[in-house]
């Protein structure tokens, strides 16, 4: 429970130190969304959600782009969501490392791997 804890503690605080880098970039395929929502002729719900999908890279496709700046800012909006994606795994692997450091012996851990061995 510890380990879960510590985990948890520190997602969060990097989270909120990451928080301004985060919202700028949702804000980004935001506006990119609704430029080629406008473009397209889309409600502006149907704009957002459908940037938010390209940019999670889920991609259902009951939306899609015609028009060429379009299709561009697709792109874009798929790459701010790679790199927004990376930045949340990559938190997310700082802080299990941490949790790992503090709560988990190493050398009992290398042991019971060499005995399974």
């Amino acid at each position: 429970m510890e380990f879960t804890l510590t985990f948890i503690k520190i997602f969060f605080v990097a989270m909120s130190l990451a928080y301004p880098l985060l919202a700028s970039m949702a804000l980004v395929v935001i506006l990119m969304g609704a430029v080629a929502g406008r473009r397209e002729g889309w409600a502006f719900f149907d704009s957002i959600y459908w940037a938010f999908i390209t940019a999670t890279t889920v991609g259902f496709g009951d939306i899609r782009p015609k028009a060429k700046l379009s299709r561009f800012l697709a792109v874009m909006i798929a790459f701010v969501g790679l790199v927004f994606t990376g930045i949340m795994v990559s938190i997310a692997v700082a802080a299990t490392t941490h949790a790992f450091e503090k709560h988990v012996d190493v050398e009992q851990v290398q042991k019971v791997l060499e005995a399974i061995n």
